[in-house]
């Protein structure tokens, strides 16, 4: 798979999505490690970036470990999103410069950012040609939606202006921003994109990719060029390793046991507290632990998950985990 100069090697391209308050460099890396084909960053405000705000330059850091890596930008002016890919592409350096038209959070979309540019598309095409000419020498790409709502699902039309706007690949994610998360993805207009013969960069398809079967079967039915993983993420970065190895069965197998996943979890953690201290760190990963599918089927788990959204040092979490780790063996032996 070619994004202009970037080369990807995998048979099966998986990508981590990028979101909010949870792609940062250390589950990036944790990502790329459990075989991510790439990563994403968190989305970067231009208008803030421009600001230097700290915490929008922060989210340009990369390691030389994650590559390739995206970095993704929003915003709702032309002239503020042509100096940020500008200074992202000067500071970081990214293999890929993503523009979000997706995101459908109201704070972004009501603001005709992220998912509101579906609501002005002459304006969203000329802040892709903007930013596609301010930075000639890395590939741009985009990632949108279906459309605003069910009565304007425009994407199949919208993909052909985009790549003529010069963009080097598309992300689609299968719902419009009126459905926010909720209700199924639709994966049948990603595969109407991907099949039209006047498409020629890579369809990137994103949408409920929650298991190695459902990855296989978005690859096989509608052709897309690579899968993207978001929500399915949280508690369970190995599913980047699940997918691998389904789809590639040539290679060794990993033995994705309990004691397996609860470490991984716990390098989760170690990661967090070392990049940033350890009081924000577990506020950054105790929801992610909370939220692992690993727990379900545990009885009476309630109150043990209460504790680790409330947990506020590394030794009250950890012995939490290890209490969970006992039940999970404990419930393994009974079945």
């Amino acid at each position: 798979m070619q994004i202009g100069n970037l080369n990807l090697t995998d048979r099966y391209p998986v990508f981590l999505a990028p979101m909010e308050d949870v792609t940062d460099i250390g589950f990036r890396l944790l990502c790329k490690q459990m075989g991510a084909s790439m990563v994403y960053s968190e989305f970067v405000s231009s208008d803030a970036l421009i600001r230097q705000v700290n915490r929008s330059v922060e989210k340009l850091q990369v390691s030389p470990d994650e590559r390739p890596v995206a970095i993704q930008i929003y915003g709702r002016f032309v002239d503020a999103m042509r100096e940020a890919a500008q200074i992202v592409v000067e500071s970081a350096h990214p293999d890929v410069l993503d523009i979000n038209f997706g995101c459908p959070v109201k704070r972004v979309a009501g603001k005709g950012a992220g998912a509101g540019m579906l609501q002005n598309v002459p304006l969203m095409l000329e802040m892709t040609r903007a930013v596609v000419d301010a930075v000639p020498n890395t590939p741009v790409t985009v990632k949108t939606r279906l459309g605003w709502d069910h009565d304007h699902r425009i994407i199949v039309d919208l993909a052909e202006q985009l790549q003529d706007c010069g963009i080097k690949a598309l992300t689609i994610h299968g719902r419009t921003r009126s459905q926010m998360y909720q209700g199924e993805a639709d994966w049948t207009l990603i595969g109407e994109v991907k099949n039209n013969p006047r498409m020629h960069i890579p369809i990137i398809g994103n949408g409920d990719i929650t298991s190695a079967e459902r990855a296989k079967e978005c690859f096989d039915r509608y052709g897309v060029d690579a899968v993207m993983v978001g929500r399915a993420t949280f508690g369970r970065p190995w599913i980047f390793r699940e997918i691998k190895e389904y789809l590639n069965p040539e290679l060794p197998r990993t033995v994705l046991d309990v004691d397996w996943k609860m470490d991984v979890l716990r390098q989760q953690v170690a990661t967090s507290v070392e990049r940033i201290d350890e009081y924000r760190g577990i506020l950054h990963v105790r929801r992610h632990l909370a939220a692992s599918p690993l727990f379900k089927g545990i009885p009476n788990f309630r109150e043990t998950r209460i504790r680790m959204l409330r947990a506020e040092t590394t030794d009250e979490l950890y012995a939490i985990m290890e209490e969970t780790r006992e039940l999970l063996h404990k419930l393994e032996e009974a079945q």
